[in-house]
């Protein structure tokens, strides 16, 4: 498995095998007795380069995280399980990884570095098992699992839009206003395609939006933009409120605050990377007032 990663990321053999002090003819056996083993062709071969097939990509990310997890292993049975290190692998939604996420791994990364990052950043809940995920951040209510989930905070869906726009059209008092107003919907894989309120009688309203957007980002870019109103989660425009630029309405119609967690697999023998990446990511997350939901953001 060594030789395969080492091949995949010179993406030649000879290079390989200068690299591990090796025989050209003994990587390209070790190759050969994997692609008999897996059954697979792992490589494509010219005159100047091999290049790994699509069986052969998916096979070397599984390679490099169980030669991480043999190494810290070895490091565990020799006395070094305090210090974090090997490969850690850390999901979250898109949006609030690249807000949250990755800046606090990049800063974890720089305080540890015998330990490795990689980040999948998806609006998809992922199985942490079948795709070797050490740490993820869920939004939502949870499911009964077999994963260790800590509470970081909490969001709400509220419903915003630009001063601009209210200069033009009255703020909606009640969630059946919204049926008089420009409406953008988010369609992203995350978001709900209806919105919905609490509060009695005056809670439904039938939307028909005139926009359609298949990412967060681009219905808050046209909200800013003073066209129309849409749904979102509070940290996403957190700073657009806070300078002004998007004001909140029907505050008082909101659903429940959505509770935060980071999520591993559970056990005593979690890994120190991952334990030390947990507490700091906890750390981060609980400090943030943006995170908080009964604190952050106010109704215009």
């Amino acid at each position: 498995m060594r030789v395969l990663v080492k091949a995949a990321d010179t993406g030649s053999f000879a290079q390989a095998a200068r690299v591990l002090n090796m025989s050209p003819p003994a990587v390209t056996r070790a190759i050969a007795y994997l692609e008999d083993l897996t059954g697979a062709r792992l490589f494509l071969r010219s005159t100047r380069s091999v290049k790994l097939t699509a069986a052969g990509s998916r096979y070397v990310e599984d390679c490099r995280r169980i030669l991480a997890d043999i190494d810290e292993a070895e490091a565990s049975a020799g006395g070094s399980h305090a210090t974090p290190s090997g490969l850690l692998t850390v999901t979250a939604p898109v949006l609030f990884g690249q807000i949250y996420v990755m800046p606090a791994l990049t800063s974890f990364l720089t305080l540890h570095p015998a330990v490795n990052g990689r980040a999948l950043l998806l609006d998809r809940v992922v199985n942490l098992l079948e795709e070797g995920i050490d740490v993820a951040l869920r939004i939502g209510q949870l499911p009964d699992s077999g994963y260790h989930a800590i509470k970081v905070g909490s969001v709400r869906r509220v419903i915003c839009g630009a001063p601009s726009y209210f200069e033009k059209y009255p703020v909606p008092q009640v969630p059946a206003d919204l049926a008089a107003h420009t409406i953008i919907a988010n369609t992203g894989s995350s978001a709900p395609q209806d919105w919905r309120f609490v509060g009695g009688e005056n809670s439904h309203v039938t939307l028909r939006p005139r926009l359609f957007c298949n990412t967060v980002d681009a219905s808050i870019s046209a909200a800013l933009n003073g066209w129309g109103l849409t749904s979102a989660l509070s940290y996403q425009v957190a700073s657009a409120v806070s300078s002004g630029r998007l004001d909140i309405v029907l505050s008082d119609y909101e659903e429940p605050p959505i509770p935060i967690h980071v999520m591993h697999a559970e056990g005593r023998h979690i890994s120190a990377k991952t334990r030390a990446f947990v507490d700091f990511l906890v750390a981060e997350l609980r400090a943030d007032r943006n995170l908080q939901a009964a604190t952050s953001l106010t109704a215009a």
